[in-house]
């Protein structure tokens, strides 16, 4: 079973005027209740792109499909990498103005709003310099390579009065809205801890191409591995399920410990190829995280754990603390399918004690298709037209950043590491 748009927002539509909605969701109230769309030129949203490779392709894409149905134009591309330039023009069949300076483009073309997609070390300037020209922004995660970039992209929004919304999709994730609301409504019992990892075992063979670390090329289009333009995983991945942890959890951190290290990709890269956090949370809640990219045996996943069971949200699943006992005849397949060797004591009251839970579970919610990419920016377009957004949903990309920032010091240093005071929203 598949949920279609109908059933997403009759889930939202049960959802509208509750508490969960209203505080830790409520940009989620704009499907149910979206701005006026009407279809003439002068109502039409015109969007730039900055930024054209793999993501912002993926952006260019989702963006065509809603202009299918929002009244929306892409009229603007921007990318200063020829073959991207080239890929830009191609994607939007030369209908888009096509440039390779954004100032330009956002001086040239009259715009609601931009959506950036360029390397993290070039979000600070671009968003701000898109803020004061008036437009509204979608910027992709993480916010900026530094903490006093993110700070003044938060401040030039509050200046501007402009939107700001950074890409953490999940926000938008059909999946993450019924968990929300079965932690608030208190099926896991209280929170007891949350667990996090993001494992792959990657293939480098593209970057063979690029002449070698530390080459222009290379730090071109490798720039997840060089520290002044990356923090590496912490930011490219870990960023997603901090924001995650931040949400559910209902608060940033109060601090964070780390390590990391380069343990098998000693391959002039400048940036962890492993690392392992610890964030404490108020009331004495942990948030274990975990990344590495040469081993993929555990995937991606993220743990939310109560007294009274588990939700696996990458994975879309729920158990129960205490499930009802599986007929006998499940446990004796499962036996076999596993090569365990042991007796069978069906029956026995001990048969399962400290082992990890490998049957039942049920989804969260049914299997779906929505796209929290195309959602998120179906948003943006309301908001537009809104003319601004919750602020919740600008925090949590905020805080988010903010504490990729704090863990890549936890590593760094070894110590725990704290909010300095400037960067703490009120």
């Amino acid at each position: 079973m598949s949920i279609n748009r109908k059933q997403f927002l009759e889930m939202t539509a049960a959802l509208a005027g509750s508490s969960v909605m209203t505080t830790t969701m409520p940009w989620f109230s704009i499907f149910n209740n979206p701005a006026p769309t009407g279809m003439g030129a002068s109502d039409r949203v015109r969007l730039g792109v900055i930024g054209v490779g793999s993501r912002g392709t993926g952006l260019v894409q989702n963006l065509q499909e809603l202009e299918k149905t929002m009244n929306l134009e892409i009229a603007a591309v921007c990318d200063n990498y020829e073959p991207h330039y080239e890929r830009a023009i191609e994607l939007t069949g030369g209908n888009a103005e096509a440039f390779y300076d954004y100032r330009k483009m956002i001086d040239e073309v009259e715009l609601d709003g931009v959506v950036i997609a360029t390397p993290l070390y070039e979000h600070a300037q671009m968003t701000i310099d898109a803020m004061q020209a008036g437009l509204h922004v979608y910027c992709e995660k993480a916010m900026a390579r530094h903490l006093e970039d993110v700070k003044r992209m938060y401040d030039t929004h509050i200046e501007e009065d402009k939107i700001l919304l950074i890409g953490h999709q999940r926000l938008f994730n059909p999946v993450y809205l019924q968990s929300m609301e079965k932690i608030k409504r208190g099926d896991l019992g209280p929170l007891v801890m949350m667990r996090g990892w993001w494992t792959r075992n990657t293939d480098w063979v593209f970057y063979e191409n690029t002449g070698g670390r530390g080459t222009e090329l290379d730090r071109r289009l490798n720039w997840r591995f060089y520290e002044d333009l990356s923090a590496g995983m912490i930011s490219e991945l870990g960023s997603h399920h901090f924001q995650v942890a931040n949400w559910v959890l209902g608060s940033p951190p109060e601090s964070v410990m780390g390590s990391g290290s380069i343990n098998f990709f000693d391959d002039g890269r400048e940036v962890y190829d492993n690392f392992g956090l610890i964030f404490r949370y108020p009331d004495n809640i942990h948030f274990v995280y975990d990344c590495i990219t040469s081993n993929k045996h555990n995937g991606v996943q993220v743990q939310v754990m109560g007294n009274d069971g588990t939700l696996e949200l990458e994975s879309n699943m729920q158990y129960q603390e205490n499930p009802p006992e599986p007929p006998a005849m499940q446990k004796l397949v499962e036996c076999i399918e596993q090569n365990k060797n042991e007796a069978i004591p069906i029956g026995g009251a001990t048969w399962v004690l400290n082992s990890p839970v490998r049957m039942g579970g049920e989804y969260i919610t049914p299997d779906y298709e929505m796209n929290d990419t195309l959602l998120y920016l179906e948003g943006f377009v309301n908001f537009i037209r809104k003319g601004s957004a919750p602020e919740k949903l600008t925090k949590e990309g905020y805080n988010a950043s903010v504490w990729t920032l704090l863990a890549e010091q936890a590593t760094k240093t070894g110590e725990r590491v704290t909010a300095p005071e400037e960067y703490i929203l009120s």
